[in-house]
């Protein structure tokens, strides 16, 4: 019998994380890669498999085709958004060669943040947050002249996390102030963050600000089953205590079992039920069936409870690194299961046990990624497996005298597991002295990332919020909203 022959598109650390979860099936899959970069965990993996990787354009549907033609692969597994952003799915599907990865259409969820929020008021699914979309910059300003609220400004697209900004308007003595930074801020949204995206008109989006702890919801689907990975913690600020530019994700944390310490089994489960909803309302207004995988990235709030922020039509980077290392189901058959519509038949096993990922990010990143490039990584492998870590490269790229150089982005992440999460905390921590750049130029990590001080701060604030949405729950509030509107005085909003 032939190996299955897999084509695995992208170049990050997420995707190191799905090729080694392919490479570990008992079939003995032969790996392949289309890759911007030449990442060197995911060529090592194709090496060793008897594949190869094709350097290339991965957002590009004609490169990817061209890629799965040269290897006759017998199907693609997509791992980044701007593949299926761009179609790569849909041009794979018409030459015949299935794609593990959304259609363009469904890949509207995550692509357009305004689509999404459209579709959560239209399907009334729980969790959703009320909005306004601008095409105009001049009409964003004039709303936010004209309503001094505390709000969520931003790109009406996904634009790699970047240009998100909640504003507090609490204090009185400050709105003149405050008012200056919205408009000042819808203005670099729409000038910077979605200059270069033109496959969307929605160019800014304000949302209700809603408070709470952050998690991620991953899950497999054929359109049909959702099935859903356990939770994990991303902690996007680039600095300790959550302070510092929001970046693609500093470090991740996943308790043992489905839960995280601060998460229920009734909001896990009602977490669930949202995405699974949004799936099925997506096959509604496309007209096709949503297969690869979704993830909600949620809250827990006053307002709702469980509440969607974003959802990805990919697995999170660094939150699939917390998971597909200990996953025990054979990944070539959750692939093949959701291909032919049969995901209902996959029970995913995973291993008991704590993880953290911490990931070592090059100074310059992420506000000035040009300064963070080209520079040569010193990384002790073997150091780092002694202390409990497993490596996992992301934006690097190895070139053919086999020096490895940074790509601008986070550099490796690094993987631990163990009884708890301040147990992986501790082992992923140990590893940190031994990546550093080898022309001295410096890196960053988050040493709280895991820490028992940080998880007190998410399980604090978790309770805070589930006390205010049980309370609100029995007054049958869930979901509305009082607000005070300029000379009408105050307006009860219902969901």
């Amino acid at each position: 019998m032939m190996a299955v022959k897999v084509l695995l598109v992208g170049e990050g650390g997420r995707e190191h994380a799905i090729a080694e979860a392919i490479c570990r099936s008992p079939q003995n899959p032969r790996l392949y890669a289309v890759m911007r970069l030449n990442n060197p965990g995911i060529a090592s993996l194709c090496q060793k498999t008897g594949g190869e990787v094709f350097l290339g354009d991965s957002k590009n549907p004609q490169t990817v085709w061209e890629a799965a033609e040269k290897f006759h692969v017998d199907w693609v597994f997509v791992g980044p958004e701007e593949p299926l952003f761009h179609g790569v799915a849909d041009t794979l599907e018409k030459a015949g060669i299935p794609c593990v990865g959304a259609k363009k259409g469904p890949a509207e969820l995550e692509m357009s943040k305004a689509s999404m929020r459209r579709l959560m008021w239209k399907y009334k699914i729980p969790g959703r947050l009320r909005f306004k979309v601008f095409k105009e910059v001049s009409e964003a300003v004039a709303y936010l002249r004209e309503y001094a609220e505390s709000l969520a400004l931003k790109p009406a697209r996904q634009a790699g996390g970047k240009g998100v900004k909640v504003v507090a308007d609490l204090q009185a003595y400050l709105s003149a102030e405050k008012s200056h930074v919205k408009e000042e801020h819808a203005k670099i949204i729409y000038s910077e963050h979605m200059k270069d995206y033109t496959d969307i008109e929605d160019r800014i989006l304000i949302e209700e600000k809603v408070d709470g702890p952050e998690y991620t919801l991953q899950a497999f689907t054929d359109g049909r089953t959702v099935r859903p990975l356990p939770l994990v913690q991303d902690n996007k600020n680039a600095f300790e205590m959550d302070i510092g530019p929001e970046t693609g994700g500093m470090g991740s944390i996943a308790g043992k079992g489905p839960l995280l310490p601060f998460i229920t089994m009734e909001e896990y489960r009602q977490s669930v039920s949202i995405v699974n909803k949004c799936v099925k309302a997506v096959e509604a207004e496309t007209g096709e069936k949503y297969k690869g995988v979704v993830s909600g990235q949620m809250m827990l709030t006053a307002s709702w409870g469980p509440t969607i922020i974003e959802f990805y039509s990919r697995l999170g980077d660094p939150e699939a690194v917390n998971v597909l290392p200990l996953l025990k189901t054979d990944m070539v058959e959750i692939c093949e299961a959701i291909l032919d519509e049969k995901l209902h038949k996959i029970r995913l096993e995973l291993e008991n046990a704590a993880s953290v990922v911490k990931c070592v990010s090059p100074r310059g990143y992420p506000d000035q990624r040009e300064l963070a490039k080209g520079h040569p990584l010193s990384i002790d492998l073997e150091a780092i497996r002694r202390h409990g870590g497993r490596v996992y490269f992301a934006s690097t790229d190895q070139k053919p005298d086999g020096a490895i150089y940074s790509g601008g982005s986070r550099l490796v992440e690094i993987f631990a597991k163990g009884e708890t999460i301040m147990e992986a905390g501790e082992k992923a921590e140990a590893c940190m002295p031994y990546v550093k750049l080898g022309d001295g130029w410096g890196v960053y990590h988050r040493s709280d990332i895991g820490s028992r001080e940080l998880l007190e701060v998410r399980i604090e604030q978790a309770q805070l919020m589930r006390a205010v949405y049980k309370y609100r729950a029995k007054k049958g509030l869930v979901g509305k909203t009082v607000e005070w509107i300029p000379r009408k005085g105050k307006l009860v909003l219902k969901a």
